[in-house]
């Protein structure tokens, strides 16, 4: 359904207020199997509150994620990472077992992390609703919660419907071929490689 990865650099705007988002996307060969790793730059204003911030999410070769790495430029930083689906620990090995079951991540300010469903499901127009779990981190508390999402194929490879568990938010997402989201209603606007 979507192309083997290779390096890809993107950029997204947010719709409200001044801001930018850079993502490098790379796939690397190691002796314990295929790493996707994922590094992005994000300055924006979301809720009236500045932010700056830098993360990281390294993915194994099915987009399952293994590490999270956020930091923001006034110093506050998470690590989470997942040695089995579901569950997390800190960077230093301590449990944290209120995210257990979250599979996915979502970072707030950033359309890319609803990639990582989308791509880890491989879902398709005849798989219906897929009701996850997921490990959100907000931008302007910078607490981590847990917050319950759903996606749907609409067009296989090509469309993808995300829908908040409580119906606050929905937003059919169009993907280009390496599911990476085009075009984010009311939200983001994917910038044309020119500009890159």
């Amino acid at each position: 359904m979507f192309r083997a990865l290779s390096q890809t650099t993107v950029r997204w705007r947010p719709l409200e207020g001044e801001g930018l988002e850079h993502l490098t996307l790379t796939q690397t060969d190691t002796t314990n199997g295929a790493v996707i790793r994922a590094v992005g730059v994000l300055i924006g204003n979301r809720g009236g509150t500045p932010y700056g911030v830098r993360y990281g999410i390294d993915c194994d070769a099915g987009w399952l994620v293994r590490k999270l790495m956020v930091d923001t430029t006034d110093g506050r930083s998470l690590h989470p990472r997942s040695d089995a689906p579901g569950q997390w620990a800190t960077s230093g090995g301590t449990a944290l077992p209120e995210f257990d079951g979250c599979v996915d991540i979502d970072l707030a300010g950033t359309p890319f992390t609803n990639t990582l469903p989308i791509r880890r499901l491989g879902l398709d127009c005849k798989a219906g609703k897929a009701r996850l779990k997921m490990l959100y981190v907000p931008f302007d508390t910078f607490e981590p919660v847990v917050d319950r999402q759903h996606y749907t194929c609409l067009d296989d490879g090509r469309l993808y419907r995300y829908e908040a568990e409580d119906r606050s938010f929905a937003a059919d997402l169009p993907v280009d071929e390496d599911g990476l989201v085009i075009d984010y209603p009311t939200l983001f606007q994917r910038l044309s490689p020119e500009t890159i």
